[in-house]
This record gives C-alpha cells, structure tokens and sequence, in this order.
C-alpha cells in the first residue's frame, strides 16, 4: 500500500518513541514544531510516488511479489532501476534539500545481498527467508526506516572488542530461545524521531574476537531501552529560514539499552566474515544515492544563483564573469551525476541476491567529487549573489513602518524585480549556504556515507589497475605482466565495453520523463 503524507504522520502518532530534543523529552514527534521540517521532507516521497507525473519513477513493481511500492523500499534488479533511484532521489531533493528516506532503500538492498551471501555460504535458505519476509512487510506498510550504522566508536585506534566502554559499539548481550538483547551507541541516525523502524547495521570489518558486534537486525523506534538525543531538523520557527523551516533533517545518537530484538528481526548475529561485505555494498548503494541528492542541492544553488544575478540587474550571459561562475557551478554538479549514471549503466549483477549494484568506482568518484567541492558549489553561490545575501537587516524589518520602505527603495537593483522579490533569492541563497544550515549542507556532503579517505580507498581497491599495466606491458612487449609475484598486475577487469551489452540481463533502462529531474 502507497501512503500518503498525510498517511505517513498519522502512522507516526501509532509510536510512541523516547526522544529528546534541546533538553527536554518529545511528547509527539508528528506535532513539535523542532521536527516539522524532517517529517516535511519524508512526508515529499510519499506524495510524490501518488503523483502521476512522478510515479514512473518514484514507484517500481517488486520482482518477488509483483506489487507497485515505493522507489524507496525496491530491491533494484536492473540498471535502469538504479538510473531510476537515482533521479528519484535527486527529483525529491530538488525540493527538499535532503529527503532522507534513500538511505532505507540502500540499507535494505545491503542487506538482500548479504542474507543470500551467508545462506549460499551456509548451504540454507534461513536467511534470504527471513529478509524477504521482512521485506515485504516494510513494503507493504510502505515505512520508513532510520539506519543505524555508525557506532559512537569510543577510542578509533582500537577494535570493538578492546574499547573501554563496550557500549560505543553496539553488540549484543543475550541469546536465547525468543531471541537477543542489544546495547551500545549508535552516534548518527539521520531523520531518527520520525521513523517507524532502525535497522541496526555494524559500520565495519569484524574480526572473530568482535563477533558480539557483528549485528544486524531491525527494531522499532520505541522499543523498549531504546532512547533517541536528537537535535532540530533545519531551522524551524526562524523568519529567515524561508527554505529550512519548512524542509529539514535531524539527526539522533541512539543508545540501545538490553534492547529484546525477536529471531525473526535478526538479519544476523555473529556472522563476523560478513560484516565487510555488507559494509562495502551498503556503502557503494548509499554513496551513489547521495550523488542524486546533492544533484538535487545543486539545482536549487543553481536556479538561485540565476536569480540572484538577475534580481541584481546582470545577465550572465553578458557578463563574462558571471557566465564563468554559472558554467563552473553547473560542470560541477552535472559532473558528479554523470558518475552517479556511470555507476548505473556499468552496474553489475549480484548473481546469489538477483539484484544489481552501482559500479563502485564511479560511484565512489562520484561521491569523492561532491564531497570534496561542495564548498566550491557555496563559494560560486557566494560570488554570483553578492555581500547582500549575509548583509541584509532581519526580516521584521521588512514590516516595520519606519524603515521599511525607505528599505525598499534603496535596496532594489533591476527595476524588474520588485525589492521583496530580490530579498526573498537572497535569504534563500543565505539559508542554504551561510547560516547553521549551509554549514550543516557541508559537512553532511564532506563525511555524509563516509569520510573521503574512505572513498579514496574504495575507488583504488575497486580499480583495475593491473588492466592498466598490462596494457603498457603489452605495448612495450616486455613480458613481465604473467609474473605472479607482482601483486600491482592482480586487480584486473574486463574494459568497460564488451560484444554483450552493459545491462544484460538487466536490460530495462530509465523511464523517460517529459520533465526530468536532470533536466527540470
């Protein structure tokens, strides 16, 4: 079943979760003011899959079962749904800023893959059972589910087993008959108070001596020992937050305290060899998701960049600076989407799970880009707006009779543009780039799916460097590249082309859209 909206927040009141926010406790997620903007913005994926202009995208018929769901609850067999994920998310940034809920599709698509790796290493089929079970029932409640991942981690230079606190990880602490109890930290879960579930993820490579850790399972926001410190989506209430008071995204630490989780929520527990694995994949699906939603942040600094030149009274393509600026800002944002497509086009089959995953390396590229020029993506906003967008009296000035229309006089630029008008783009631009939520936009994009060393590392284990080599080798005829003592000529591939086709069997490609999101 589709959910609305509206369907969405009256599901929200049926959870009773113990949240804490801005030092005092949460009665109702849905009805305080300080997560208005995050349930805003979740709220947008589920009106826009009702839409019929944005259900081809937004919606995917399940292969397991048949049924129409949500983009963000689909397991993706196929390139073209990945290329349809993808300008999913950035359709739903472009309004939102940071809609949230493709992190529940790239958790869930982890951990398809992961169930059918240990049930093949296994020889059982428990656990490809046990997701799909568990699948279908999120899809049919059409939820959403909070992510969490990254553990508080105590001492980086130690392994989970050898912290100090044992809680900075967490592990589980009881087995028995019904099921296990789980306690520990997990430090950043995005949109925390206003999900249904968390599905609770190791963020790293287990040894054996983690085994505790290795953890994987799905729990309700309000289950009992389970309390949520979060902070405020966006900027609710402030007059100058014409964008964040109305779209947001808080995020929460999550400390699990002996949390009872029912075998048939345990995806897995012990299955230390695994944790890799899944760690990597979730990391290649979430990495890619988050090119499509800062291709959506990039079309919003866009479009109010073009604004903000026109309401000052320039036409970029006049001035050549300004044009400059604009095409910079533009090659930046489309460059890293065209990884996001590349990462599509060139996805491979997952032959045990059915399903497809984004090519790591330009899905890493990708991610590297946009988190390492983001700044520059806020730095050309700067330069083509103007000193006024931080330079501009508050916004009760703009009511008040004694300044305001000698205000409005003087602060107009392009007599076309009325004062108000011209404002309104500067405070957008302001919002978006120079207050506490242009900081946030930041550093979300900087370490958000991981911090760029991460990615860096990912992008050269994943390369095929040895291809690269043999070629010279080959061409310089010095028949050195069968040596298998030469461990840099090991990681090697197929080029990027080949008589079969990309796709196969993946063969259906993107909907077509009149208006897409890459070209709206």
């Amino acid at each position: 079943m589709l959910m609305s909206a509206k369907e969405y927040e009256e599901s929200l009141r049926q959870y009773k979760p113990k949240v804490f926010v801005d030092g005092r406790r949460v009665e109702s997620v849905v009805d305080d003011p300080a997560f208005r903007p995050g349930v805003n913005a979740v709220g947008l994926t589920y009106d826009y899959a009702l839409r019929p202009e944005y259900a081809p995208i937004m919606t995917a018929t399940q292969n397991s079962t048949g049924e129409l769901v949500n983009r963000f609850v689909h397991i993706n067999t196929s390139s073209g749904d990945l290329l349809n994920k993808l300008e999913a998310v950035r359709l739903v940034c472009q309004e939102t800023g940071c809609a949230q809920r493709y992190l529940t599709h790239d958790a869930l698509n982890a951990i398809h893959q992961v169930s059918a790796r240990i049930d093949d290493a296994k020889g059982t089929t428990e656990h490809r059972e046990k997701f799909a079970a568990y699948l279908h029932d999120v899809q049919k409640r059409d939820l959403t589910l909070g992510i969490a991942m990254t553990d508080a981690k105590g001492d980086r230079s130690k392994r989970p087993h050898e912290q100090g606190n044992i809680d900075a990880y967490v592990h589980v602490t009881h087995r028995d008959g019904k099921g296990i109890r789980i306690s520990g930290t997990k430090a950043i879960v995005t949109g925390a108070p206003y999900m249904h579930e968390f599905l609770v993820m190791p963020c790293r490579n287990m040894s054996k001596e983690d085994a505790d850790f290795a953890v994987c399972c799905a729990v309700p926001v309000d289950a009992e020992g389970i309390t949520i410190v979060a902070r405020p989506a966006g900027r609710p209430g402030e007059k100058a937050s014409l964008f964040s008071n109305k779209y947001g995204q808080s995020t929460g630490v999550v400390i699990f305290e002996n949390v009872f989780v029912p075998w048939d929520k345990v995806f897995y527990a012990d299955e230390w060899e695994h944790t890799g694995y899944m760690t990597y994949n979730y990391a290649t699906h979430h990495r890619h998701s988050c090119i499509g939603a800062r291709a959506g942040f990039g079309d919003l600094l866009i479009g109010a960049g073009a604004l903000m030149c026109e309401a000052n009274g320039f036409d970029p393509g006049e001035e050549h600076h300004l044009r400059d600026q604009m095409v910079e800002l533009i090659k930046i944002t489309e460059g890293f989407y065209a990884c996001g497509v590349a990462a599509s086009v060139y996805a491979t089959e997952d032959i045990p799970a059915q399903s497809f995953v984004p090519d790591p390396v330009f899905s890493n590229i990708g991610k590297l880009l946009l988190a390492t020029q983001i700044y520059d993506m806020h730095k050309i906003a700067h330069y083509v707006s103007g000193g006024l967008i931080v330079a501009l009296p508050g916004p009760d000035e703009d009511h008040n009779p004694e300044t305001a229309a000698k205000l409005s006089d003087v602060l107009r630029a392009n007599p076309n543009i009325p004062y108000d008008k011209r404002i309104e783009t500067a405070r957008f631009i302001e919002d978006l780039t120079a207050s506490y939520q242009g900081g946030w936009y930041s550093v979300i994009s900087l370490h958000g799916g991981g911090s760029p060393e991460a990615m860096k590392r990912e992008i050269y284990r994943n390369y095929p460097l040895g291809s690269k080599v043999q070629l010279v080798e080959r061409l310089l005829d010095r028949g050195l590249t069968n040596d298998s003592d030469r461990t840099i000529t090991q990681n090697t591939q197929a080029g990027k082309c080949c008589t079969q086709g990309c796709t196969v069997p993946g063969a259906p490609v993107m909907v077509d859209l009149p208006n897409s999101p890459s070209k709206a």
